[in-house]
C-alpha cells in the first residue's frame, strides 16, 4: 500500500508541474501577444503622423514636419450627385463668391521646417494665461469615442414613414417613443413636406447610434432620400434626438461617399432640449442644403450644425444657429462645411470647431462665442477649436478654417486654439473682436489629447489682428501677413491653462513671412525661428524682435 501512496503522490506531483508549465507557455505567449499589439499599435500610430501632408487639424505633424497649403481633400468641391429637380441648388441661388473655394494664399515657403542653431534661452515676457474649454462630439466629450454599432444592426421606426415618392403639406407628426422617429423618410425618390409641425420625446440610450446613423431624430432622411422641407416647426425634447437627420448611409467610413441622400431645408424653426440632440445633423457622406432656419439648442453635445462620423457637405444660407449647453459650439465640424450670412452663437461652449481632416467656410457671418466652460478632454476657453481627439469619428490630416468677412467677436478665453493637429487657419477682412483680457489671438499647445504635433498656419490678408501668439514648446507656428494685414502683438511660450496647469514655459518654432504692404508692431520682445521680409516692416515700438537668437536690424 505505501508503494501505491508513493505513485499516487507521484503522478499527482508531476501533473501539478506540467500544468504550471503549461499555464507558463499560455502565459509567455500572452505577453508576447500583447508586445506584438502594443508594437503594432505604435507603428500604426507612427504611420499616421507619417502620412500627415497639410497644414491643419487631422493628420497631425510631428512638431518641425512641414504643413503645407492645400485643404484637405475636396474641400470647396460640390456634393457628388445634385439635389432633385425643382430643389434648386445651394439654397436660394449658389453660395455666395468664393464660397466653397480653397483659401487664397499658401503658408510661407519652409514653414515648420527646423531652424538651424539654437533657440536663446528663457522666454520671451509674458504672462500666465487661466483659460479652459473643449468642443463637444459624440458621447458628451470632444469627438467621442470610436463606435461598435452600423446601420445594419438598427431597426429604424417612425410615428409617420414615407417610402415613396409624395408630397404633403401642413401636416403633424409626434412621437413620444424611444427609438421612433417622429417623421421617417427612406426612398430614393423626391419627397416634398410644407409647413410640418414635428414633436419628439422620448430619450434614447442608443448612443452612437443616435450620433453616427439618425437612430431617434425627429425627423431622419435616409436611403438616397432627395428632400426638400419648408417652412413648418420641428423640436425635440429628448436626449439622443436630434431636429433633422440627413444620413447618407456610407456606413460611418470616413472620407467615403454616400448613397446620395440630400436635405434642403428652408425657412423651418428647430429647437431641441436634451444632450447629444443637434438641430441639423450631417453624417455618412450626406449632403445638407439649409437656409433662412433659426435654429436653437439648449443640451450637451448639442451644436445646431452638427456632423459626426463618415462626414458628408453642408452649405448654410442665412438664418441663425445658437446653442446654449456644454460642449456645444454654433458648429462641430467632422465634414466639410460651408456657411454664408448667418448668425451664429454660442453662450456657453466654443464658437465653432473642426476635428481631424475637415473644415468650416464662413462668409459674411457673425460669429460670437462666450465659452465659460470646459469640456470633456479640454483644459482652455476659446473660440474656435481645431484639434484631433483620435477616435476615429475623423481621418487625420490637415483642418482648414477660413473666414472672410463678418465679424468674429470672442467673448472668453483665446479666439484661436490649435492642439494635437494640422491647422490652417486664413482670415480675409474679418473684424476680430477680443474681449478676453488676456489678450490671447492664437494658442498653439498641447491640450487634452495626444499622438500627433500641434502644427499651425495663420494666414492674413487684408486684415488686421491683434494679441499674443502662444505656441508651445514642442509647437509649430507659421504666420504669413499678406495685403495690406497688420499684426499688434508679440510672442510667447508661457502658456498655463484653465486649471493652472503650466503647458509651456519656452516658445517654439515661430516661422515669419511679412509681404512690403504688411506690418507687424511689437507689443513686448519676440523670439522667433525665421524671418522672411522687410526688416522696415516691423516696428520695434520700443521691443526687440530676435530672429534665431539674434536681433533684428533694420527694424523701424
Amino acid at each position: 500500500m505505501k508503494n501505491v501512496y508513493t505513485r499516487i503522490a507521484c503522478l499527482a506531483t508531476a501533473l501539478c508541474l506540467g500544468l504550471s508549465l503549461c499555464w507558463g507557455c499560455v502565459s509567455v505567449q500572452s505577453g508576447e501577444t500583447e508586445t506584438a499589439q502594443a508594437v503594432e499599435a505604435t507603428d500604426e500610430a507612427n504611420e499616421i503622423e507619417a502620412q500627415s501632408t497639410e497644414p491643419a487639424p487631422a493628420d497631425e505633424l510631428p512638431a518641425g514636419e512641414q504643413p503645407q497649403d492645400e485643404p484637405p481633400e475636396g474641400m470647396g468641391q460640390p456634393p457628388e450627385g445634385t439635389p432633385p429637380e425643382g430643389m434648386g441648388q445651394p439654397p436660394e441661388g449658389t453660395p455666395p463668391e468664393g464660397m466653397g473655394q480653397p483659401p487664397e494664399g499658401t503658408p510661407p515657403e519652409g514653414m515648420g521646417e527646423p531652424p538651424s542653431g539654437q533657440r536663446p534661452e528663457g522666454t520671451p515676457p509674458g504672462g500666465t494665461v487661466p483659460l479652459s474649454g473643449g468642443p463637444g462630439g459624440s458621447g458628451g466629450g470632444p469627438g467621442g469615442a470610436p463606435g461598435g454599432s452600423s446601420a445594419a444592426d438598427i431597426e429604424y421606426s417612425g410615428a409617420v414613414e414615407i417610402t415613396s415618392a409624395d408630397s404633403q403639406k401642413g401636416q403633424t407628426y409626434a412621437t413620444e417613443t424611444v427609438d421612433e422617429s417622429a417623421l421617417l423618410i427612406s426612398t430614393a425618390e423626391a419627397v416634398t413636406v410644407s409647413d410640418p409641425t414635428v414633436t419628439k420625446t422620448g430619450s434614447s440610450s442608443g448612443g452612437d447610434s443616435c450620433n453616427f446613423y439618425g437612430l431617434n431624430a425627429a425627423v431622419l432622411v435616409k436611403d438616397g432620400a432627395q428632400v426638400t422641407i419648408t417652412g413648418g416647426t420641428i423640436s425635440s425634447d429628448a436626449s439622443g434626438a436630434n431636429g433633422v437627420f440627413c444620413y447618407g448611409g456610407n456606413g460611418g467610413q470616413n472620407g467615403a461617399s454616400g448613397d446620395g441622400t440630400t436635405l434642403t431645408i428652408r425657412d423651418t424653426v428647430i429647437t431641441t432640449t436634451g444632450s447629444g440632440s443637434g438641430g441639423i445633423m450631417t453624417t455618412g457622406g450626406g449632403v445638407t442644403y439649409a437656409s433662412d432656419l433659426t435654429v436653437t439648442t439648449a443640451g450637451q453635445s448639442s451644436a445646431p450644425i452638427r456632423t459626426d462620423r463618415g462626414g458628408g457637405t453642408v452649405y448654410v444660407t442665412g438664418g441663425s444657429y445658437t446653442s446654449n449647453g456644454l460642449g456645444s459650439p454654433a458648429i462641430y465640424s467632422t465634414a466639410e462645411i460651408h456657411v454664408a450670412d448667418a448668425a451664429l452663437t454660442s453662450h456657453l461652449s466654443e464658437g465653432v470647431c473642426i476635428e481631424g481632416k475637415n473644415s468650416i467656410e464662413l462668409t459674411d457671418c457673425e460669429l460670437t462665442a462666450s465659452n465659460t466652460a470646459c469640456n470633456g478632454n479640454a483644459t482652455f476657453l476659446d473660440t474656435v477649436m481645431i484639434y484631433q481627439s483620435m477616435s476615429g469619428d475623423a481621418d487625420s490630416g490637415t483642418s482648414a478654417f477660413t473666414m472672410t468677412g463678418g465679424t468674429l467677436k470672442s467673448q472668453t478665453g483665446h479666439v484661436f486654439h490649435v492642439t494635437n493637429t494640422n491647422a490652417l487657419i486664413t482670415l480675409r477682412d474679418v473684424t476680430v473682436i477680443n474681449e478676453d483680457e488676456e489678450g490671447v489671438l492664437l494658442s498653439v499647445c498641447d491640450d487634452g489629447w495626444s499622438g500627433a504635433g500641434n502644427v499651425a498656419a495663420l494666414s492674413a490678408q487684408n486684415q488686421a489682428l491683434e494679441g499674443y501668439l502662444l505656441v508651445g514648446s514642442d509647437s509649430v507656428l507659421t504666420l504669413n501677413l499678406a495685403e495690406g494685414s497688420s499684426f499688434l502683438g508679440t510672442v510667447s511660450g508661457v502658456i498655463t491653462n484653465a486649471k493652472g496647469d503650466v503647458i509651456s514655459t519656452e516658445v517654439g518654432q515661430v516661422h515669419v513671412t511679412m509681404d512690403e504692404s504688411s506690418t507687424w508692431t511689437l507689443t513686448g520682445d519676440a523670439y522667433i525661428t525665421s524671418f522672411s521680409g522687410d526688416a522696415a516692416s516691423v516696428i520695434a515700438n520700443g521691443y526687440t524682435l530676435y530672429v534665431n537668437g539674434v536681433a533684428l536690424t533694420g527694424t523701424k
